[in-house]
């Protein structure tokens, strides 16, 4: 299994899904990052998979992250159901998100 991360600081949700999931608009992107650290982090975005959820045991709100090679490693991994964008916003705002790589 991948290893987990607790995210302690509120990422927007935009950095984890691209809007197509909520009809909410797309948080500011922080002007703050230099253009090249932006683009290699866009580059890198385009190589990555991510599957996001509720834990079974836990109810914890999981994001399961790695490259597209690993792809197949993700279903040997335990099932997450289903979260709304309410519940992930709230857990991401609140600093309660896991954020597992796959490896």
């Amino acid at each position: 299994m991948g290893q987990k991360l607790m995210l302690v600081q509120p990422i927007p949700v935009r950095a984890l899904y691209n809007g197509s999931m909520t009809d909410a608009p797309d948080p500011p992107l922080p002007s703050a990052l230099p253009a090249d650290l932006t683009r290699h982090l866009e580059s890198l975005g385009g190589q990555l998979v991510w599957r996001m959820g509720k834990d079974d045991v836990s109810d914890e709100i999981v994001v399961r992250l790695g490259f597209a090679s690993a792809t197949p490693r993700f279903a040997h991994l335990p099932r997450l159901r289903s979260a709304n964008d309410t519940e992930l916003q709230d857990a991401m705002q609140a600093g309660r998100v896991v954020i597992e790589w796959v490896d």
